[in-house]
């Protein structure tokens, strides 16, 4: 079973994918805010995040 921490990382770098791929604006803010969301619970997890 995939652990929280896990999950959240993973779902961070899938939405910072989809804010690149974004066509709209608007899609690539939501998906950059989803991606800070996942990466800000990621991080409250024990997570050590590194922004590439």
């Amino acid at each position: 079973m995939e652990s929280n921490q896990r999950f959240y990382m993973r779902r961070a770098a899938e939405e910072r994918t989809a804010a690149h791929r974004a066509v709209t604006p608007q899609a690539r803010e939501w998906h950059a805010k989803l991606a800070q969301d996942f990466a800000q619970r990621a991080l409250e997890n024990g997570a050590l995040i590194v922004n590439v």
